[in-house]
């Protein structure tokens, strides 16, 4: 005989525990998860607190929130509906007047946007090309521009073309095709990484210019620590004074930037700032040898020991000093305290611009390695691609293969001898200007050289507080020489290139130094006597307005402004 069943109420008594017991566990279960994703994310905080705390201190993270909020609270002033249209009304006055002095016709030749209906005879096209090479132009045959053209003569010239026509159709990413660019190009890495004391396991590659090579290295490194280290959220150390390049390449991978100060008088970048930022998210550090701004070396050996023990591999930016620097000793100028290249050990890649004092045609760059397997995580790698499997080195697909014959025919065509005795004019030239600078009766009191340069660069700002040195810079620019400006803090430099060692150059040079000295200083004077405001002219407008505001976003209009007029046809 069967139990009867237990009655419906008493049923639903007895399993009310364990829903309940059910339901407790669950929740407990849930806050539990809360409490564990809430105390990662405050581990997570304090963990990014406490090394931003360490790498900037106290009063630094302070300030670095002010500037942070300065910025946003000018940003949004510059929205607001009555400013943001004044402001548009000055970008559209700027752009034109960019336009006017940058896109205007060059007389005596036709304005084409469309294709000709039919080809244009040898003759004609011969007659335009004419005109267009005798358009007006800054004279850097003479030695009068700053950087920018790295001339090493008319013979080598005439050579490099030689060899371009020759090779005028190859492209290196069919090496099978062109087997003997490849060689001039594995040649040419080879032939660098030798005068950069690179060690027999050393690898590398030809890039388009110093750009890529530092793209490249900063690629290398992020996907050194990905794959290595599973570093997701990379970062990056580089000195305030390190080329540009660094923060473009950071912009396209997505990483991270710390700028290390570079204090005066010396304005190499800091040791202990640099040591205090290093963190787990680390990829890279980065020195210069030398440096963009001022041509100052930052301190190689250290930063090759903050590398070492870190773990965290070091970029030497050696695209100015490229051929120079190793040549400094032999041409009998004192080399940088310390080894600057694979010689010391915490260096792990090297950029270095033939195209510069390698006199190489425009377009040519080394980016070195100490190891194959930092070259390789700078490779793409397509293997499933329905084109074929495909693979290239650098950012370039096909690349002018022209350009690597050229610079293989200047290399071998120099010589080691040759790039020393340029080394010994280069740096002569430079230091003929910096001793004026320091020691001619109308400049010593009115300008200071930056820091101390070795190679070829001399940077200088104004001594004399009553004295624009934007203004001074626009004087030379009306005497036709072209020198570059810089900023944080004010100043110019030049760039010695060989035309500039040529006779008489450097002294004309320091004449109309003197000259515009002598006439800022009069037109300062003058109006200051009739109480009238000093009319500023369009470089030292510029960087007046640059560094006065706390958000940069205008002059980054007038950036763009500029770069779009350059594709105005």
């Amino acid at each position: 005989m069967g139990s009867s069943p237990l009655p419906v109420s008493l049923q639903s008594k007895l399993k009310q525990p364990t829903q309940v017991s059910r339901l407790k566990s669950f929740s407990r279960t849930l806050d539990l998860l809360r409490n564990l994703i809430f105390l990662l994310f405050v581990l997570r905080i304090s963990r990014k607190s406490f090394y931003f705390l360490r790498g900037y201190g106290f009063f630094g993270s302070l300030v670095f929130l002010y500037r942070a909020l300065r910025k946003r609270t000018y940003r949004l002033l510059l929205k607001a509906p009555g400013v943001r249209g004044q402001v548009e009304k000055q970008i559209i006055a700027t752009r034109k007047d960019i336009e006017s002095r940058i896109a205007s016709n060059i007389p005596s030749t036709t304005r084409n946007v469309i294709l000709p209906a039919e080809p244009w005879t040898a003759e004609h096209l011969r007659s335009e090309l004419s005109a267009l090479a005798a358009a007006k132009r800054t004279r850097w045959e003479e030695g009068k521009v700053s950087g920018a053209v790295y001339h090493g003569g008319s013979d080598l010239i005439a050579l490099q073309h030689e060899a371009m026509q020759l090779f005028s159709v190859s492209n290196p990413i069919h090496a099978d095709v062109f087997p003997a660019v490849r060689k001039m190009e594995a040649e040419v890495v080879a032939m660098v990484l030798s005068l950069f004391n690179a060690p027999p396991t050393a690898a590398g590659a030809t890039t388009s210019g110093g750009t890529e090579s530092i793209l490249m290295a900063v690629l290398s490194a992020r996907n050194k620590a990905y794959h290595e280290r599973n570093v997701t959220a990379p970062e990056m150390i580089i000195p305030q004074t390190g080329h540009a390049a660094f923060q473009k390449a950071a912009e396209y991978f997505k990483i991270k930037v710390h700028l290390a100060p570079c204090p005066a008088p010396a304005y190499t970048v800091s040791i202990p700032h640099v040591r205090r930022l290093i963190n787990p998210n680390t990829i890279l550090l980065v020195g210069s040898c030398p440096n963009y701004p001022h041509g100052i070396i930052d301190p190689i050996p250290a930063l090759s020991k903050l590398a070492l023990s870190h773990s965290t591999p070091l970029h030497v930016d050696c695209c100015l000093g490229s051929f120079l620097i190793p040549c400094l000793s032999a041409a009998g100028f004192p080399e940088p305290a310390g080894p600057f290249d694979f010689r010391a050990p915490g260096v792990t890649s090297i950029s270095v611009d033939t195209h510069k004092y390698g006199f190489a045609p425009k377009g040519n760059s080394c980016i070195l390695y100490r190891t194959p397997l930092l070259r390789q995580y700078q490779y793409f790698v397509a293997p499933s691609w329905s084109g074929g499997v495909y693979g290239s080195p650098s950012i370039a697909g096909s690349r002018p293969g022209a350009l690597i014959a050229g610079c293989w025919a200047s290399m071998l065509s120099v010589g080691k001898s040759g790039y020393v005795a340029a080394t010994n004019k280069i740096v002569a030239t430079r230091a003929t200007l910096q001793n004026a600078i320091t020691e001619h009766p109308d400049l010593k009191d009115a300008l200071q050289v930056i820091g101390d340069p070795l190679v070829s660069v001399v940077a200088f700002r104004a001594k004399d507080p009553a004295l624009d040195i934007y203004e001074i810079g626009d004087a030379m620019g009306r005497r036709d020489w072209h020198l570059n400006s810089l900023q944080d803090p004010p100043g110019l430099h030049v760039a010695v290139t060989l035309p500039m060692c040529a006779d008489g150059v450097v002294d004309g040079l320091i004449a109309d130094l003197v000259a515009c000295v002598k006439e800022e200083k009069e037109k300062v004077r003058d109006r200051i006597s009739k109480g009238e405001a000093i009319k500023k002219g369009n470089t030292a407008q510029l960087y007046g307005v640059a560094g006065s505001l706390p958000d940069k976003s205008v002059v980054e209009k007038v950036v763009v402004a500029y770069l779009d007029t350059l594709y105005k046809a």
